[in-house]
């Protein structure tokens, strides 16, 4: 449990990020696996990512930082405020995914998060091992943080591929609309219906399979997000879900 003290050092140290490097509270916040980390950040600004890793002893050490620095959107410090929180949230080096289930549940406790956090999970953790390391937290921060609207579409539509195949089918769509709806819980108002994601998705697939062969292909899925409107804007619903 952080201390008073250490909440109030990392309060000041994270103003200065906002102020020094560009990140909104908004943005900063957009990420139910963001909040829960920066929460840790430890007081110990002054020390790097190098001194950091000699010093904890993790199972998994990531890359250098230059090269993270190179791949990312992030500036060296950000990495370090970053890697900080991420160390003291998941000493290991890397998050499992029912570590991944319990920080949703503590964020949408109205609802059933570990379907949806599963999913997720799966979209953070590119090389399909069981974990996520920081490497893959940090790029995929990026883009979700960062990244061009393009980017961010690729990274959705890598999501709702439930099995990676190159295609999103309705099956898939309605699995991820239902594990969001789950997961909101009572909190929506009006509350939805029952039939709510399935519609939906009839009316989101409709727009997206032009070709109407029964699957969305990813020019299809980014074509229509950026040519409309209404999908452009659940889009950014979904991005609070992040």
């Amino acid at each position: 449990m952080s201390t008073p003290v250490k909440r109030t050092q990392w309060r000041e140290e994270l103003q200065h990020l906002r102020k020094d490097h560009g990140f909104s509270k908004k943005v900063l916040f957009n990420c139910c696996l963001v909040r829960r980390i920066i929460t840790w950040v430890s007081p110990n600004s002054k020390d790097s990512v190098e001194d950091e890793l000699e010093l904890s002893a993790v199972r998994h050490r990531p890359e250098g930082l230059e090269q993270l620095e190179s791949q990312t959107r992030f500036s060296r410090k950000e990495l370090q405020i970053l890697y900080r929180g991420f160390k003291n949230e998941c000493p290991s080096g890397v998050v499992n995914e029912e570590t991944f289930k319990e920080i949703y549940s503590q964020f949408f406790p109205q609802g059933d998060a570990s379907t949806y956090a599963h999913f997720l999970f799966n979209a953070f953790d590119t090389d399909h091992n069981g974990s996520v390391s920081f490497e893959d937290f940090v790029m995929g921060l990026s883009i979700l943080l960062r990244g061009t609207i393009q980017e961010k579409l690729n990274w959705a539509f890598n999501l709702y591929d439930i099995n990676k195949d190159g295609y999103i089918t309705k099956e898939e769509m309605l699995d991820i609309m239902k594990a969001i709806y789950d997961m909101m819980g009572k909190c929506t108002y009006p509350v939805l219906k029952e039939e709510t994601p399935r519609q939906h998705v009839e009316i989101f697939f409709q727009k997206m399979d032009k070709n109407k062969d029964g699957v969305v292909t990813i020019d299809e899925f980014i074509d229509c997000c950026q040519n409309d409107e209404n999908i452009m804007r659940s889009m950014h619903l979904f991005e609070n879900v992040i």
